[in-house]
């Protein structure tokens, strides 16, 4: 049979009644009814049902199309037929129609799957994950892949449209401090010495300003070997970008374009711009996160001049000491929760850090329960009156370092979001976090570390504080936040050398270390730089929320576990010990006995 493939099955509509068709695929299901044969054949685009007739088909043909199985490869010639009346499925796209099969080829058979490819219930992910390529076949798998490749080609597109060149940066690069480990790559050819695999392209897509590409992206690959989270995979794909000639305000307002172009063309929905402004120290201040979900109303408030000088010791002596008392005013909860909600609560701010919480239900007469008694009645009217709290709502609170306070309420917050259903999940919420603190202090390091990367420019009204003051200093850094997760991040960059320069020594770098670790990098300053910024975006996390998947994994077509394991190929897996003498590699004595105890228990299952 020399037919080659004319539709896919899940195009076929009432418009192809009457054409002769060839279509390929799996088989989905297989019935028999009364001697009529029917299957439902699947490809990317969709089902199609197949009709086989003892009475219209050769009896070699119908035999074949006895033996078909979930799973068989197949390719069928035949007519499209409107179906019988009263035989039509309106929840399939092609329900209205059929194909009469005048031939049939088997391309291949198919043991039984472990899982139905139909359904994912009950599957356990390491399954899915081991025989990925059959999970791939799942239509809802095909959807997200389609849904990421058109989201590409929107971007491509949409920068193309603007003046930027995709150019690709090395995967094998030295290794420099970028927060999370790298990957390194032994080199066979220089014994001793490794490669790293790029966290980022940042200092690539910098020197590429400086060569005068002025208008750079790349859908970049990205490793960090750092623990795994439902939104972080060891390997993952960067929207990497970067402008010369330009502000914050122009990066952001290209960036503002080209998110509502997305989101038009991808999701029907229109983007309202300008996009709202937070300063990363109200965003902390009011919602307790760098990320702030503003879908809901909670939000924190600082309480602590209002009770500075009450009776109750636990908050006056907390604000003068140098903390802070925020609070939550929990609407309607005093009357919603009961008291083991309320512990629970308790116990949840335990766990994100708190020594506890304290809790008060406003009532009529003024508050019942928790903390109410160490206040007195005029004490316990301003805290009401300052947190706009009516009878019947619950007011917790945490006093401690006001980072503690914005980290457990943060998330208490978004705890209660939930429970409450205040969580409108069609809505599209996005806004930029903006001046950023250029530095954090690490207390395991015992020294000052830049916040997002050492190349963020400093606000030009903060750079006489880099030396003298750097926990003051605000960086030109931007955060575009969606529904509470970060979609990207960036800044621009510093563009003079004794900037960078000084910018090292805050950080701890001495000139001999920063010369060894960015020479290469310092040294392109001395030839003309120019103002440049740009942005980095997660495009697997925004994938995920496009598509309203619950992790990453979901939308790449061959993620690694949590543990970063690659169920279907094995991977990692041990070097042979030919590999390792030519990398001049040699394992530790606990390492090898970890792969002596692996291949042990291998043989015994």
């Amino acid at each position: 049979m020399g037919f080659q493939r004319t539709h896919y099955c899940g195009e076929l509509r009432a418009d192809h009644v009457g054409q002769k068709v060839v279509v390929c695929g799996w088989v989905h299901r297989r019935r028999d009814h009364g001697g009529v044969i029917f299957i439902d054949l699947r490809d990317r685009a969709g089902l199609v049902q197949v009709v086989f007739d003892p009475e219209k088909v050769p009896a070699e043909i119908f035999s074949e199309a006895e033996r078909l199985r979930n799973e068989y490869v197949i390719q069928v010639y035949g007519t499209v037929r409107h179906r019988l009346p009263g035989m039509a499925n309106p929840n399939l796209q092609t329900g209205a129609i059929e194909i009469y099969a005048d031939e049939l080829k088997v391309l291949n058979s198919a043991k039984t799957p472990p899982f139905a490819i139909d359904s994912r219930d009950d599957v356990d992910e390491a399954l899915r994950l081991k025989y990925r390529y059959l999970d791939l076949r799942r239509p809802e798998m095909h959807s997200t892949l389609e849904l990421r490749h058109r989201t590409t080609k929107i971007i491509r597109d949409f920068l193309d449209s603007r003046g930027f060149w995709e150019i690709e940066t090395p995967m094998l690069t030295r290794s420099t401090p970028e927060g999370a480990r790298d990957f390194l790559v032994p080199s066979r050819v220089h014994p001793g010495e490794f490669y790293a695999l790029p966290q980022s392209p940042q200092l690539f897509k910098q020197l590429l300003m400086m060569g005068g590409v002025d208008r750079y992206f790349q859908m970049a690959r990205c490793f960090r070997d750092e623990d795994l989270r439902a939104d972080r995979q060891p390997e993952f794909t960067q929207l990497d970008m970067e402008m010369a000639f330009v502000d914050r305000e122009d990066v952001l307002n290209l960036i503002e374009d080209m998110m509502a172009f997305v989101f038009r063309e991808i999701v029907g929905e229109e983007i309202k711009l300008p996009l709202r402004r937070m300063s990363y120290a109200d965003a902390m201040a009011r919602y307790g996160s760098d990320k702030p979900d503003t879908r809901f109303g909670l939000e924190i408030q600082d309480v602590s001049m209002i009770v500075k000088d009450t009776g109750f010791r636990v908050f006056s002596e907390t604000v003068q000491n140098g903390g802070a008392v925020r609070g939550i005013n929990v609407e309607g909860a005093g009357e919603k929760f009961a008291r083991r909600e309320i512990d629970e609560l308790g116990e949840l701010a335990v766990t994100y850090g708190s020594k506890g919480l304290l809790w008060l239900i406003v009532t009529d007469t003024g508050g019942r329960g928790g903390i109410t008694k160490f206040f007195s009645d005029e004490e316990l009217a301003r805290l009401v009156s300052y947190m706009e709290a009516q009878p019947g709502d619950l007011l917790i609170f945490v006093a401690d370092k006001p980072e503690t306070c914005a980290e457990v309420l943060g998330r208490l917050r978004l705890f209660l979001g939930e429970k409450l259903n205040l969580i409108d999940e069609d809505l599209w919420d996005m806004l930029w976090v903006v001046d950023w603190p250029l530095f954090e202090y690490s207390e395991m390091e015992g020294r000052f570390m830049a916040a997002h990367h050492p190349f963020t420019a400093p606000l030009a009204e903060d750079l006489h504080l880099l030396s003298k003051d750097p926990q003051k200093v605000r960086a030109q850094a931007y955060d575009l936040v969606l529904n509470g997760t970060e979609l990207g991040g960036g800044s621009i960059r510093i563009h003079r050398r004794e900037i960078q320069e000084e910018m090292f020594a805050a950080l701890g770098l001495t000139p001999a270390e920063a010369k060894e670790r960015f020479g290469f990098f310092l040294d392109a300053f001395d030839y003309g730089t120019p103002p440049h910024g740009g942005i980095a975006f997660g495009f697997d996390r925004w994938i995920m929320l496009l598509a309203k998947k619950e992790s990453i994994r979901d939308v790449m077509a061959f993620p690694k576990t949590a543990s970063a394991q690659d169920l279907m190929t094995g991977a990692p897996s041990a070097a042979i010990g030919e590999q390792l003498r030519d990398l001049h590699v040699r394992l530790t004595p606990e390492a090898e006995k970890r792969l002596q105890d692996v291949a042990l228990s291998q043989e015994v299952r």
